[in-house]
């Protein structure tokens, strides 16, 4: 459904339970099937959305035809999962969208390690045959700078490996964070894994059972220090606090910068806006990627110029997030500059001549992030907004919660209106 979006009549106080993070939960997952009599993972106490949906009916395959859908995060973990499990025969499908996302630096690195994948069709892209086995180990090169995935779904099989696993990643890798998350989640469970310079080292072993919980998802916070920068409200994320797996949760460290202060008290974190910005937000988002949709639009709402870098990946997530966020931010009205890496605003504004529509070519994030300029713009139109089920499903009902207005925009709007 397209949504057609208005904002608060009065001044936005709102309470909100974000969802639990698909990040966490997704590894949750994996080393609960990875660990020999560990318990299963309740449903119930994993986040709503397909992410998980996918890999909590997956780890429980063995033999058929399994789809990632649209999840990215689903084919890196299955691919290394399956290839791991002695027994599994599986042929691992996806979207379209998701097809065309490269996988061969995963597949080249467990075939060095001993895996039986092939590719069904095109060289390097799904649909992938898997027969599992107990992989060899050893050391590994991997070019991890497209996604930490890669170097996350490798280690996550390495204590099963004969030889343990040692992962050379050759450079940068992309958010770096989230390979930190995945280890330090391991060393929970009893496996001392650990990252030496650009080398992963995962030694031989059994993992321990451990009862698992979710955090609140940081990522999805992003939308709610945007809605209180743009509306000046006050925003209370329940639950979550200032001890965090996530390197997301950076926000309470950097939202002052685009007007936002974080007070975390025992209902979770408070978010109040501030007058007070930085001149600009120049900022490396190698480490932090799912944050620059919410921080770019932000600062293009309250006109803060911004330049941020490092962010080359974006290229290869549901769209080619570089692009969207730029075409969005064109169709709001901003003169936006794309490079390698790059995405950035210098203030130059080009007047509207019609209500926006936002194409979010099946991105959540695109749709999450250009939701709030109703404020600024009322009756900006969302496209095919269905796509928050991804990881925020009830991302609508939240906005609706705290004051905006949602209108299907099929109906049109009424030529008083129109002409506003």
């Amino acid at each position: 459904m397209d949504y057609r979006i208005f904002p608060p009549d009065e001044i936005l106080e709102t309470t909100v339970s974000l969802p639990l993070s698909k990040s966490v939960a997704a590894r949750v997952i994996v080393l609960s099937a990875l660990t020999p009599g560990g318990p299963c993972p309740d449903p119930a106490a994993m986040p709503d959305c397909v992410d998980t949906r996918v890999l909590l009916t997956a780890t429980e395959c063995t033999a058929s035809e399994v789809s990632a859908h649209a999840s990215g995060t689903a084919m890196r973990f299955l691919t290394a999962f399956f290839a791991a499990r002695p027994g599994a025969s599986v042929t691992l499908t996806g979207g379209e969208r998701l097809s065309a996302r490269p996988v061969a630096p995963l597949v080249d690195a467990l075939r060095s390690m001993g895996a039986d994948i092939t590719y069904a069709a095109e060289e390097g892209r799904l649909p992938l045959v898997i027969n599992g086995r107990r992989l060899r180990g050893g050391r590994v090169r991997l070019d991890a700078s497209a996604s930490s995935q890669f170097a996350s779904a490798l280690a996550m099989i390495g204590p099963l490996c004969e030889e343990g696993l040692d992962i050379d990643l050759g450079g940068e890798i992309a958010s770096m964070p989230y390979l930190r998350m995945t280890l330090r989640m391991m060393q929970a469970r009893g496996i001392d894994a650990d990252i030496e310079g650009y080398t992963v080292r995962v030694p031989a072993g059994e993992y321990r059972p451990v009862a698992a919980e979710c955090e609140r998802d940081w990522s999805a916070a992003s939308y709610w220090y945007e809605i209180a920068a743009v509306t000046a409200g006050w925003v209370t994320l329940q639950g979550m606090t200032g001890h965090s797996l996530q390197g997301d949760s950076v926000l309470a460290r950097i939202g002052d910068r685009f007007g936002v202060l974080t007070e975390f008290t025992d209902e979770g974190a408070e978010l109040s806006a501030t007058p007070d910005l930085y001149s600009r937000l120049d900022m490396d988002m190698a480490d932090y990627p799912d944050l620059v949709p919410a921080l770019a639009v932000t600062a293009a709402l309250i006109g803060l110029p911004f330049r941020f870098t490092g962010i080359e990946n974006l290229r290869h997530k549901e769209c080619d997030r570089i692009e969207v966020l730029a075409a969005g931010l064109r169709a709001l009205g901003c003169v936006v500059e794309t490079g390698p890496g790059m995405l950035g605003w210098e203030g130059a504004r080009e007047p509207l001549t019609a209500l926006p529509r936002i194409e979010t070519h099946d991105d959540h994030r695109i749709a999450m992030a250009f939701a709030p300029a109703a404020v600024f713009i009322p009756g900006i139109v969302i496209a095919d907004g269905d796509v928050v089920d991804k990881s925020y499903p009830a991302y609508w009902d939240d906005l609706r919660r705290a004051g905006f207005t949602l209108t299907d925009a099929a109906v049109p709007l009424p030529e008083a209106e129109e002409q506003a």
